[in-house]
Protein backbone atom coordinates (compact mmCIF):
# COMPACT_ATOMS: atom_id res chain seq x y z
CA UNK A 1 0.00 0.00 0.00
CA UNK A 2 1.11 3.31 -0.51
CA UNK A 3 1.94 6.09 1.67
CA UNK A 4 -1.10 7.96 0.58
CA UNK A 5 -3.39 4.38 1.59
CA UNK A 6 -2.12 4.11 3.98
CA UNK A 7 -2.23 7.41 5.88
CA UNK A 8 -6.19 7.25 5.38
CA UNK A 9 -5.82 3.97 7.51
CA UNK A 10 -8.25 2.20 5.35
CA UNK A 11 -7.63 -1.39 4.88
CA UNK A 12 -8.41 -3.45 1.23
CA UNK A 13 -10.86 -5.95 1.84
CA UNK A 14 -10.90 -9.69 -0.28
CA UNK A 15 -12.74 -8.00 -3.57
CA UNK A 16 -10.65 -4.82 -3.43
CA UNK A 17 -7.59 -7.58 -3.05
CA UNK A 18 -9.07 -9.50 -5.99
CA UNK A 19 -9.43 -6.26 -8.30
CA UNK A 20 -5.85 -5.05 -7.53
CA UNK A 21 -4.84 -9.18 -8.53
CA UNK A 22 -6.93 -8.96 -11.76
CA UNK A 23 -5.26 -5.32 -13.10
CA UNK A 24 -1.71 -6.34 -12.05
CA UNK A 25 -2.25 -9.51 -14.33
CA UNK A 26 -4.11 -6.99 -17.19
CA UNK A 27 -4.46 -3.04 -16.83
CA UNK A 28 -6.55 -3.09 -20.36
CA UNK A 29 -9.45 -5.03 -18.55
CA UNK A 30 -13.24 -3.80 -19.29
CA UNK A 31 -14.76 -2.69 -16.29
CA UNK A 32 -17.33 -5.77 -17.32
CA UNK A 33 -15.02 -8.20 -17.50
CA UNK A 34 -13.34 -7.53 -14.09
CA UNK A 35 -16.71 -7.50 -12.99
CA UNK A 36 -17.63 -10.81 -14.11
CA UNK A 37 -14.36 -12.30 -12.63
CA UNK A 38 -14.72 -10.72 -9.00
CA UNK A 39 -18.44 -11.38 -9.25
CA UNK A 40 -19.12 -8.17 -8.48
CA UNK A 41 -21.92 -5.77 -10.55
CA UNK A 42 -20.12 -3.29 -13.02
CA UNK A 43 -21.52 -0.22 -10.84
CA UNK A 44 -19.60 -1.64 -8.18
CA UNK A 45 -16.55 -2.57 -9.76
CA UNK A 46 -16.06 0.66 -10.85
CA UNK A 47 -16.44 2.42 -8.02
CA UNK A 48 -14.28 0.09 -6.28
CA UNK A 49 -11.57 0.66 -9.06
CA UNK A 50 -12.37 4.54 -8.45
CA UNK A 51 -11.92 3.98 -4.99
CA UNK A 52 -8.68 2.43 -5.17
CA UNK A 53 -7.26 5.27 -7.22
CA UNK A 54 -8.20 7.30 -5.13
CA UNK A 55 -6.79 5.95 -2.20
CA UNK A 56 -3.04 5.74 -3.98
CA UNK A 57 -3.56 1.98 -3.88
CA UNK A 58 -4.05 2.14 -7.50
CA UNK A 59 -1.13 4.37 -8.47
CA UNK A 60 -1.73 3.85 -12.46
CA UNK A 61 -2.30 1.51 -15.69
CA UNK A 62 0.79 1.07 -18.12
CA UNK A 63 2.11 -1.18 -20.36
CA UNK A 64 4.75 -3.52 -19.80
CA UNK A 65 7.45 -3.06 -22.85
CA UNK A 66 10.11 -5.29 -23.93
CA UNK A 67 12.94 -3.12 -23.77
CA UNK A 68 15.23 -5.14 -26.71
CA UNK A 69 11.63 -4.51 -29.09
CA UNK A 70 12.69 -0.89 -29.08
CA UNK A 71 16.02 -0.79 -29.77
CA UNK A 72 17.48 -0.94 -25.30
CA UNK A 73 19.80 -4.49 -25.97
CA UNK A 74 21.68 -3.95 -22.50
CA UNK A 75 20.66 -3.52 -18.89
CA UNK A 76 22.68 -2.85 -16.07
CA UNK A 77 22.08 -2.93 -12.51
CA UNK A 78 24.34 0.36 -11.25
CA UNK A 79 24.94 0.25 -7.61
CA UNK A 80 25.53 3.80 -6.15
CA UNK A 81 26.88 5.62 -2.85
CA UNK A 82 26.23 8.80 -2.75
CA UNK A 83 28.07 11.51 -0.15
CA UNK A 84 26.53 12.23 3.30
CA UNK A 85 25.81 15.54 2.57
CA UNK A 86 24.35 15.65 -0.10
CA UNK A 87 20.84 14.83 -0.04
CA UNK A 88 20.08 11.16 -1.55
CA UNK A 89 16.41 12.50 -2.43
CA UNK A 90 17.97 15.31 -4.65
CA UNK A 91 20.68 13.27 -5.78
CA UNK A 92 18.02 10.61 -6.59
CA UNK A 93 15.79 12.72 -7.97
CA UNK A 94 18.37 14.20 -11.02
CA UNK A 95 19.49 10.49 -11.39
CA UNK A 96 15.91 9.63 -12.52
CA UNK A 97 16.12 12.10 -14.98
CA UNK A 98 18.97 11.37 -16.87
CA UNK A 99 18.76 9.28 -19.92
CA UNK A 100 18.53 5.30 -19.95
CA UNK A 101 17.85 5.18 -16.30
CA UNK A 102 14.78 3.60 -15.89
CA UNK A 103 14.29 3.05 -12.09
CA UNK A 104 16.16 4.52 -9.15
CA UNK A 105 15.77 2.52 -5.92
CA UNK A 106 16.41 3.63 -1.93
CA UNK A 107 18.17 0.86 -0.84
CA UNK A 108 19.44 -0.63 2.30
CA UNK A 109 22.81 -1.80 3.73
CA UNK A 110 26.25 -0.20 2.79
CA UNK A 111 25.00 0.85 -0.45
CA UNK A 112 22.49 4.09 -0.95
CA UNK A 113 20.63 3.82 -4.61
CA UNK A 114 19.72 0.83 -7.20
CA UNK A 115 19.76 2.32 -10.99
CA UNK A 116 18.26 -0.07 -13.60
CA UNK A 117 19.65 1.61 -16.89
CA UNK A 118 19.10 0.35 -20.19
CA UNK A 119 20.71 1.27 -23.22
CA UNK A 120 21.09 0.38 -27.16
CA UNK A 121 24.66 -1.04 -26.92
CA UNK A 122 27.73 -1.45 -24.29
CA UNK A 123 29.05 1.99 -25.72
CA UNK A 124 26.23 3.81 -25.07
CA UNK A 125 25.57 1.92 -21.91
CA UNK A 126 28.90 2.85 -20.11
CA UNK A 127 29.06 6.43 -21.68
CA UNK A 128 25.56 6.88 -19.36
CA UNK A 129 27.03 4.96 -16.51
CA UNK A 130 30.88 6.33 -17.02
CA UNK A 131 29.51 10.50 -18.20
CA UNK A 132 26.42 11.06 -16.58
CA UNK A 133 25.88 9.37 -13.41
CA UNK A 134 29.11 8.31 -12.22
CA UNK A 135 30.35 12.28 -12.16
CA UNK A 136 27.16 13.68 -11.31
CA UNK A 137 28.10 15.91 -8.30
CA UNK A 138 27.26 13.70 -4.99
CA UNK A 139 27.88 10.75 -6.06
CA UNK A 140 30.80 8.73 -4.81
CA UNK A 141 30.99 5.53 -6.37
CA UNK A 142 29.41 3.22 -9.02
CA UNK A 143 29.26 -0.46 -9.14
CA UNK A 144 27.65 -1.76 -12.49
CA UNK A 145 26.27 -5.02 -12.86
CA UNK A 146 25.01 -6.66 -16.83
CA UNK A 147 21.45 -7.67 -16.47
CA UNK A 148 22.05 -11.41 -18.46
CA UNK A 149 18.75 -12.70 -18.25
CA UNK A 150 15.14 -11.11 -16.53
CA UNK A 151 12.28 -13.00 -15.29
CA UNK A 152 9.25 -11.98 -14.04
CA UNK A 153 7.67 -12.70 -10.65
CA UNK A 154 4.35 -12.29 -9.13
CA UNK A 155 3.08 -8.90 -8.41
CA UNK A 156 2.41 -8.30 -4.91
CA UNK A 157 -1.66 -8.80 -5.21
CA UNK A 158 -1.36 -11.98 -7.39
CA UNK A 159 0.03 -14.22 -4.18
CA UNK A 160 -3.39 -13.69 -2.51
CA UNK A 161 -2.57 -17.54 -0.73
CA UNK A 162 0.04 -15.96 0.84
CA UNK A 163 -0.99 -12.20 1.17
CA UNK A 164 -2.67 -11.39 4.34
CA UNK A 165 -4.43 -7.52 5.53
Amino acid sequence: MTEHAAHHGEAIDNIDRRIVAELSRDGRLSVRTLAERVHISRTAAHNRVQHLVERGVITGFGAKIDRTSIGLRISALVVVRISPDSGWEAVAARLAELPFVEKVQAVSGDIDLMLTVSAPDHEQLSQAILRDIHVMPGVLSTRSHLILAEFDGRPPAQSLDIWRP
